[in-house]
């Protein structure tokens, strides 16, 4: 065996070990963590609702994260949740799994993420389905707020990763948002529960100190927090915790390129791959003293018509897609007349009311509260299949039966008007009338109970003429309400749903009852019964206006 050779006692390997070391903490080093959110089963570039190609999906976000490694290698690649639900894509895997892996994560192992954050729709088709995802991923699912209940049998989420890139030592540290118990039925998380974000994100810091991390970011699956209950949206509330560099978010399904708040850097990249998130650090060291931060900012690399798809990526997610599409060719029934959801959020509309028939059937209910998620469905006179099903009611919730009072009916319906502005005169004939801070898919309609909308009136006093079986509505009045769970469990403002007592939960989403239902009944409804709408006149048809306007840049006329 050679002998080692020596400088004084100290072996000259380990003294070059030393000095290697301490040179990684001289000059300065440029970092980049990469980002998606939401992605809710996106792979291929399509709209599956029309069948169209779309600027979306991990096929053409894996184009943009490999163009970013080439010019920064020093890369972290994290995603922020609700991940394996969404699309038909995914849907047709989680419910009848005729592959073995959840296609999702074979894409991002694929990839190559090092961590993704534990989002709420991860839940939707319960734990097995869940806990076989991921199995299926090489990376770690991170959630420091998901704990164990006592005696629980369930598998732990770690809070944090630790990765060295480029000689600096990352932290990323995961949240969810604590809400799930709120809209999931008890099974589908059984034997975890859901603290608080931000005491989760200090408790994490306190950890991390003894690692001594150079970088610290929060991969986030809530909102800012802005206009939204901050416990379930408190990205706002994380930032003013000590000790974190950056946060990433998602779930709310907005876009953020770049925001300061108390000297943390903000971003969000869009859901469904629409953009991928660039958080670029440059860290400056001496030697035997810790890396500092010295600049931090964010960007968006926006996935377009023109993004070529990874054809890796694809071949994956080929028999997927293909399943997906045998399944949304399915005929369900026929449309007597031809429909569209472009009036449908300024008056009745006969869509919303296919929507409340099969909830109002289902659940045994007197009044059903419902939302035009999509405002672009289109369904033409003729066979209706299950991709137009889809594209009505494009979420997997389920329907919930509750017992509830005219109040509750009322309180829900001035919640739901918050999606307009205020007008008068004049006024509102110009327009905009729609309050930019409320989503339209937020904006629930009633059946069951006949009403208007003044939206000359303030918030909060807009609702009048609310008539159930043609007599004015009682507050006290005891009635048996239809809702989906995510409203049952008061979500975007619809607080007076939550804790109310449900009497009957679906088996099935909501999407799969609206299938059963008119494949027995045959038909769609031809025209809207009218039950509400809005005043003044002029605002109605300001209303109308916009979104034909809207509707025609979008390409639908």
């Amino acid at each position: 065996m050679a002998s080692m050779m020596t400088t004084g006692r100290v072996p000259v390997p380990l003294v070059l070990s030393l000095l290697a070391a301490a040179s990684l903490h001289a000059g300065s080093v440029s970092i980049v963590v990469l980002a998606t959110t939401d992605l809710h089963g996106n792979l291929y570039p399509v709209d599956y609702f029309t069948a169209q190609p779309a600027a979306r999906g991990l096929a053409k976000v894996a184009t943009l994260i490999e163009a970013e490694r080439a010019r920064q290698p020093n890369t972290i690649l994290i995603d922020c949740g609700d991940t394996i639900q969404g699309t038909p894509l995914e849907y047709v895997y989680q419910k009848s799994n005729p592959l073995h892996e959840d296609p999702m994560m074979l894409a991002m192992n694929r990839i190559g993420y090092d961590a993704m954050t534990l989002g709420n729709h991860e839940f939707n088709f319960g734990l097995e389905n869940l806990q076989r995802a991921r199995s299926n991923a090489r990376f770690p699912w991170l959630s420091a707020n998901t704990k164990l209940e006592p005696r629980s049998k369930a598998r732990a989420f770690d809070g944090y990763l630790l990765k060295t890139v480029g000689g600096v030592k990352v932290a990323v540290i995961g949240i969810t948002t604590p809400a799930v118990p709120t809209w999931e039925k008890p099974e589908n998380y059984a034997g975890y529960r859901f603290e608080g974000g931000v005491e989760a994100v200090k408790r994490a810091v306190t950890s991390l100190a003894r690692e001594h991390p150079d970088l610290v970011i929060v991969a986030a699956h809530a909102g800012l927090g802005e206009g939204s209950s901050e416990d379930e949206n408190m990205v706002r509330a994380i930032a003013a915790v000590p000790g974190i560099d950056a946060i990433v978010f998602g779930h709310t399904h907005q876009e953020l390129a770049e925001q300061r708040i108390g000297g943390v850097l903000i971003t969000q990249p869009k859901n469904w791959g629409m953009s991928l998130a660039r958080l670029a650090f440059t860290l400056e060291g001496e030697s035997g003293k810790p890396w500092r931060v010295v600049e931090k900012k964010s960007s968006l690399v926006k996935v377009t018509d023109q993004t070529p798809a990874d054809p890796g990526i694809l071949e994956i997610a080929k028999p997927f897609h293909e399943a997906a599409e045998r399944y949304l060719s399915t005929e369900v029934a026929r449309s007597p007349a031809p429909l569209d959801g472009i009036l449908g959020r300024a008056g009745d509309s006969a869509l919303v009311d296919a929507i409340h028939e099969v909830q109002l059937h289902y659940a045994k209910a007197e009044v059903s509260f419902a939302s035009l998620f999509n405002s672009r469905v289109s369904v033409p006179t003729g066979p209706v299949t299950v991709r137009q099903i889809a594209s009505l009611y494009i979420y997997d919730n389920e329907l919930y039966a509750i017992e509830g009072d005219g109040r509750m009916v009322k309180d829900a319906l001035e919640n739901a008007a918050r999606y307009f502005v205020s007008c008068a005169g004049e006024v509102c004939g110009k327009g905009p009338l729609t309050n930019k801070n409320v989503f339209g898919f937020n904006y629930d309609m009633a059946q069951g109970v006949s009403y208007e909308i003044d939206i000359s009136k303030p918030e909060g006093s807009r609702i009048v003429n609310l008539t159930f079986k043609g007599t004015p509505l009682a507050p006290d009045r005891k009635l048996r309400i239809a809702v989906n769970n995510y409203r049952a469990g008061g979500s975007a403002g619809y607080s007076m749903f939550r804790g109310a007592k449900v009497v009957w939960r679906s088996a099935e989403d909501i999407r799969q009852l609206m299938i059963a239902y008119f494949t027995e009944r045959g038909e769609l409804p031809a025209k809207a019964d009218g039950n509400w709408r809005i005043l003044p006149e002029l605002a109605r048809k300001t209303l109308e206006r916009d979104a034909r306007a809207e509707a025609a840049r979008s390409g639908l006329f």
